[in-house]
């Protein structure tokens, strides 16, 4: 299924019957990334999951996007579907969304995996990729070499780029900038509903440090960390994963809206 949100055409999935949860995908993934999670919880729940803008069904947004355009888009989907209070359960990129929309909007609970969220402190080997494309950009300004400046950018970022920026067009190349760095931890105290933050053990994209802090900063917020699980903790142990939200949301079952 899909709808217009303000000229844009967002896919969604939606089954089950009770209290709503909806499932928030992380970068360069799309909702099918979380099926395994969305098919154990519509047993108790009404559960949505939402291709964002960019991803899956869902087209690209008419211009680069900020996590704020992001989390606009989702409270329109809420308060179009009638949606009061969601249980939002974010990955990755879907955890910026959720962290910058709870900590202003009423929700239920808060589930946080592997989110992202907290800038990272660069790598050395950063800079010399951010400059090196700095000075490639000034010197394609000279006459002549500017007639190929596209070209040879687009050249340049495909090697400095990572996989997330590489992977995309070039809309959503200057999105992932603006959302990549952003730091939201000053919304994280602003967040006051139950949270549960489940991470993996070897997490290289978003470390357990960041969670630790995480669950420093939200008010009512408890951490667990997934044994022998990566970033995609929530399919590395699955199982593991299933258990320890089904205990969390264990007093929402069977509630309707």
């Amino acid at each position: 299924m899909n709808i217009d949100i303000d000229g844009v055409k967002v896919g969604y999935h939606v089954s089950g019957e009770g209290a709503d949860v909806v499932l928030l995908h992380g970068w360069g993934a799309e909702r099918k990334a979380f099926a395994p999670v969305h098919q154990s919880l519509e047993k108790h729940f009404r559960v949505w999951s939402l291709d964002f803008p960019g991803f899956g069904e869902s087209e690209e947004p008419p211009e680069p996007w900020d996590v704020a355009a992001y989390t606009k888009m989702l409270g329109t989907f809420l308060e179009t579907m009638h949606i009061d209070q969601p249980i939002l359960v974010g990955h990755s990129f879907g955890g910026r969304v959720s962290i910058k929309y709870a900590a202003g909007s009423p929700v239920h609970k808060v589930i946080l995996v592997d989110s992202a969220g907290i800038k990272p402190k660069r790598k050395w080997q950063y800079y010399v990729k951010v400059y090196t494309y700095k000075a490639f950009k000034n010197i394609l300004n000279l006459p002549v070499l500017n007639r190929y400046k596209e070209t040879i950018l687009t050249k340049v970022k495909g090697k400095l780029g990572s996989t997330d920026y590489k992977n995309v067009s070039g809309t959503m190349q200057q999105t992932f900038v603006k959302v990549v760095n952003e730091d939201l931890r000053h919304h994280l105290p602003d967040i006051q509903v139950p949270t549960l933050l489940v991470w993996g053990e070897h997490d290289e994209a978003t470390p357990v440090a960041d969670a630790r802090l995480m669950e420093d900063m939200i008010p009512d917020a408890g951490l667990v960390v997934l044994e022998n699980a990566g970033h995609y903790s929530y399919l590395d142990k699955r199982q593991q994963f299933l258990l320890v939200i089904d205990s969390f949301l264990q007093k929402d079952k069977g509630e309707r809206k």
